[in-house]
């Protein structure tokens, strides 16, 4: 959980953070980060979402390629855009259009910039989506699962 523009209180923040550990239980090999940091305009948001994830390293050395179970969620409060990006080993299970519906969820709240509570509700759809991929982590198995 990163917030870059100071917006969100530690109270927030730390219920964001509850939120991905408990996704996190649930399931083991997944690896959530929230961004919330207002990028130059000068360049697409895109490129700027799209070159944290890959220098971020959200993923261990280990989870590199298709063992790479990361998501990156990035919000921008003074350009009014988000994204969702999936490491390699969830994009066949997370396709553009349930990674769309994914940030729709939160839109609305975004919009109010009520920003964790945007974050809160695209999480609680994650797990939800997750849930329903076919292969899911029963809670409080631990170990390294796999989709």
């Amino acid at each position: 959980m990163a917030d870059t523009t100071q917006t969100m209180g530690l109270a927030d923040q730390a219920k964001l953070k509850r939120r991905i550990q408990y996704l996190r239980q649930r399931f083991p090999q997944l690896a959530v980060q929230l961004v919330m940091h207002q990028f130059p305009q000068e360049h697409p948001f895109s490129m700027h979402v799209f070159w944290l994830f890959n220098i971020g390293a959200f993923a261990s050395e280990s989870r590199k390629g298709n063992a790479n179970h990361g998501i990156l969620i990035v919000v921008d409060s003074l350009r009014g855009e988000s994204a969702i990006i999936p490491g390699y080993g969830l994009e066949p299970y997370l396709k553009e259009e349930a990674m769309e519906q994914l940030l729709e969820s939160g839109r609305p709240l975004w919009e109010k910039e009520q920003w964790a509570e945007g974050f809160l509700k695209v999480l609680g759809s994650l797990d939800k989506l997750l849930e329903t991929l076919g292969k899911p982590i029963t809670p409080g198995k631990g170990g390294d699962g796999e989709f």
